[in-house]
Parts: structure tokens; sequence; C-alpha cells
């Protein structure tokens, strides 16, 4: 035994901390942000400052990530899909999670700081306050932590614009911030239904827990869903993106409320599951057409 745990400490530490930053989770967050940059930027982008805020946020966001862990440590011992977590599990004592979240994430706002700029930074900041300091907290008392954690979910966009521009004037930025906003509702949604018994053995009321039939859960999914397809057309509206983006987007859109309709009208598992699927294919290809639209 003693053997086996000196051949493996370095793979150990290095996969702990991967769980704790939670990096793939974030790798999302990053794109998001190297979108809202490119959607900010002048026609020659200026990548080297691109790598720069993308950096910073991971940093900021793997922070985020180790904090809630801490917070969260008591209810991932609970829920059979988290219970191996680091934290949850022992291997690291809320001490050492603490001091690489603090690290982390201070070390995110001031690479933003220096190499982007001060309202970049303090997004960064205000991003990890409120995912840490208000929706984590929230989760234990209300089922509309999903709409408040929707909030520092969707800054990151608006970090990458601001990392470009220095400013957030006008309405356009706001435009991307509105549909990462949206689009979390129906991808947390699902989620949350397909780890409900999960959320109830750890006492947290997550909608899918106090609305047991799903009525609610599903109508919501489809009221979510339909929003992102006129709201998705405001970067076309506003001259941020082409026509073929608007196309792109309302046959996106279309897909993606059809697949939560189903999900609404008989609430399985598997119908979650596509519905989250579903929403993980939608928000790239939104991207992608976006920039490749861009005006």
């Amino acid at each position: 035994m003693q053997h086996v745990t000196t051949l493996t400490p370095a793979r150990s530490w290095t996969q702990d901390l991967f769980v704790l930053t939670k990096v793939r989770l974030n790798a999302l967050v990053v794109a998001t942000v190297a979108g809202g940059y490119y959607m900010g930027a002048p026609a020659e982008v200026n990548v080297a400052a691109l790598g720069v805020a993308c950096l910073g946020t991971a940093l900021a966001a793997g922070g985020s990530a180790a904090l809630n862990q801490v917070q969260e440590r008591d209810l991932d011992r609970l829920m059979h899909r988290t219970r191996t977590r680091p934290l949850a599990d022992e291997r690291l004592s809320p001490a050492e999670g603490t001091a690489i979240g603090l690290a982390l994430s201070a070390a995110g706002v001031l690479v933003l700081w220096i190499g982007a700029n001060g309202l970049a930074a303090l997004l960064a900041l205000a991003t990890v306050a409120t995912y840490v300091l208000v929706y984590t907290p929230l989760k234990r008392r209300t089922s509309l932590n999903t709409v408040v954690g929707a909030v520092p979910g969707a800054l990151p966009p608006l970090i990458g614009w601001a990392a470009a521009r220095g400013s957030l004037d006008g309405v356009a930025p706001w435009t991307l911030f509105l549909v990462m906003f949206l689009w979390q509702l129906p991808h947390f949604l699902a989620i949350a239904w397909i780890c409900r018994d999960d959320y109830a053995r750890a006492g947290l009321p997550m909608l899918p827990v106090i609305d047991p039939g799903g009525v609610m859960t599903g109508r919501q999914a489809v009221l979510w869903a339909a929003a992102l397809v006129p709201f998705s057309q405001l970067p076309f509206l506003l001259g941020l993106a082409s026509a073929a983006y608007s196309v792109g987007a309302v046959v996106l859109g279309l897909g993606l409320v059809s697949v939560a309709a189903a999900f609404a009208l008989r609430r399985t598992d598997d119908r979650a599951r596509r519905l989250f699927y579903a929403s993980i294919v939608y928000l790239p290809l939104l991207w992608a057409l976006m920039a490749a639209g861009r005006r």
C-alpha cells in the first residue's frame, strides 16, 4: 500500500486539481470569452490579447469552482456524482481548497488587470463574487438559484468584449450576455432533472425536487428555450452578425424548442438527456455562426 502511494502522489494531485477547478466545464467558459472578444474586436484580432483574456478568465473560473467546492463539500458527500471530489472525499483539506481558490481567482483578476484592462478585471471579479457569495449559498435555500446562477455564467462574453474594447457601451455586448443567460436555463433544468434524486438526497431545493411530477420543470424548459429564438436575433438586428447567422439562429432555436417540448410532454431521463445534449450542440454552433457572420 505504501509502495503505491509513493508512486502516484503527483498524478493524484494533478487529477484532484483538475476536478477541483472543473477544467472541462470551464473550457466552455473560456470559449465564450473568446467569442465575446472576437465579436468586440476590430477587424484585425490581437491574438496575444485574446489569449490573455482567455487565460485570466480561466484562472478566475477555476478559482471560483474551487471555492464553490469548499462551501459545498458537505453536500457533495451526499450525492453520488460528487462524493469522490477531492474535498468531499477529504483528499484535500478545506484550507488547501480555499488557498487554491483564492490564489487562482486573484491571479485571474490580476492577469486581466495587467494584460487587458480594469473593466475586464472587474467583470471577472464580479463573476467570482456572484458565483461564490450569491449563487452558491442560494442553492440551499431556493429553486431560483438556477436563475441567479445564470448571471455569473453569462458574464464571460462581456469579459471578452471588455478586453477587446475597454468598454461595454451600447446594447450590442449585452445581447451576448442575454443569449448566454437564456441558454443556461433549459441546459441546467435538464441537468437538474437527471440528477434530481441526488439533489433531493442532499436537501437542495432544485425545481425538479420541489416539482416531482416535472410539469413546471418542463414548462420552464420550453419557456426559456423559446425565449432564445427571438432574443438570439438581436446580434443580427444590431448589426453584429449577418443574415446567415439570423437564419441559422432561428433553425437552431426551433430545434432546441422542439427537444424541450418533447421533454415537457413526457418527463423522462432519456428526454432530459436529449435536451442536455441539444443545448450542448446549440451553443457552439450559435457562436460559430455568429463569428462566421461577424460584421
